[in-house]
């Protein structure tokens, strides 16, 4: 019970329960084969959750360091390197965090002040907009074609003003399982070059990548790298989601500021997680394997379609597929995601809720991270759709 006396205002007061929180809700109650939040339903490597018990039995379970193991950001910096052609030094460029979604706070709350101004493009992961609220920010959209979620460069830099602060991209992109290519990337580079603009690039699905392309990280271009905060997620990587773990790179000085915020917020990270990664990385192919692996499930997942009344483009990364139902109904999208859980049992994403004004673009996010059986029983309700 509150007290009587006690007053207070909201600092998000348009805040509204997310629609994961919705839709996972309403599939639970109708127990609906759940495609809509974006974790995987198999299990994780027996050898990495090995790593993490003999971490524990090994006596590393105080804190780690506040920037994180050593050996771990070590790795990491090996691995952008090897990649990406980037180096980063893992004593004062390299933080472990909380997953990705700690890492965006964090950078937010490092930079962005009462008045800043961040532009965000829409679809958005719907993280970035509280964060830049609750700091006092204000986000500037920038929505992203519904034919193809291509960026228009042209208003991008119409946007930009001298109360711009931060950018923030994300590739691959989820929702729509777009990545960004050399040319977009070459494109918010020169754009930027001007300015005093950070970008914070989130990369959680950095390798999840299809058909032979290749990922085009922030740290590739030095421009960009040199402005740059890149946020990554070892729980999307090796389907660990619960374990919430990430890292975040940027040069020194931007890194001396965030880990200010950082070092009040959760201080630390996971210390035996964090062993355990360090030795998991080690093996190159635990993550260079993974386009093919989920490639796979895609490819399952669209030809499962092809004779549906669904059309689709293929995803180019992440675990996500949208699927165009334009000419089945005219339904919103929340309305056709609610009656696929209460009369088909599926449960899918509206994306509405992350465009700009609740766009309606006729398409439903659907994650592909899930067991054949399951991908098999959504493929069968969704051609039983008349």
């Amino acid at each position: 019970m509150t007290p009587s006396n006690l007053r207070f205002s909201s600092k998000l007061p348009n805040a509204k329960t997310t629609i994961f929180t919705t839709v996972g809700n309403l599939a639970r109650k109708h127990n609906a084969v759940d495609l809509s939040q974006g974790f995987p339903n198999f299990e994780v490597d027996e050898k990495l959750k090995s790593l993490v018990t003999d971490a524990m039995q090994s006596g590393h379970n105080q804190y780690a360091a506040m920037q994180g193991y050593y050996g771990l950001r070590e790795i990491i910096s090996q691995k952008i390197e090897t990649l990406h052609n980037r180096s980063y030094h893992p004593e004062t460029e390299i933080t472990v965090t909380v997953g990705a979604t700690q890492a965006i706070f964090t950078a937010i709350t490092a930079f962005v002040n009462h008045g800043d101004e961040v532009i965000v493009l829409k679809p958005a992961y719907d993280c970035y907009e509280p964060a830049i609220t609750l700091n006092g920010g204000v986000p500037v959209y920038v929505q992203l074609d519904a034919d193809g979620y291509r960026v228009n460069w042209q208003e991008f830099k119409n946007k930009l003003s001298d109360k711009t602060r931060m950018v923030i991209i994300n590739t691959p992109h989820n929702p729509s399982g777009r990545i960004f290519s050399k040319e977009d990337m070459l494109q918010l580079q020169d754009i930027l070059r001007p300015t005093n603009c950070i970008v914070l690039s989130d990369e959680v699905y950095e390798h999840i990548v299809f058909d032979g392309n290749e990922h085009q990280s922030a740290s590739r271009f030095e421009d960009l790298a040199q402005r740059s905060f890149v946020c990554a997620s070892f729980g999307k990587t090796f389907h660990v989601t619960g374990w919430k773990i990430g890292y975040c790179a940027a040069p020194e000085e931007l890194m001396h500021e965030f880990r200010k915020t950082h070092q009040f917020a959760v201080f630390c990270v996971d210390h035996p997680v964090q062993r355990a990664m360090a030795a998991y990385l080690k093996n190159e192919e635990h993550y260079l394997s993974l386009p093919s692996f989920y490639q796979e499930k895609r490819d399952l997942f669209q030809e499962g379609l092809k004779d549906s009344r669904f059309t689709f483009k293929p995803s180019e990364g992440t675990y996500f597929q949208l699927l165009d139902y334009t000419e089945i109904t005219t339904e919103s999208d929340e309305d056709l995601a609610k009656r696929l859980i209460v009369d088909y049992k599926l449960a899918s994403i509206p994306i509405s809720s992350f465009n700009e004004h609740n766009r309606q673009d006729g398409v439903l996010r659907f994650c592909f991270a899930k067991k054949r059986e399951t991908i098999e029983k959504a493929i069968q309700i969704l051609n039983s759709i008349p």
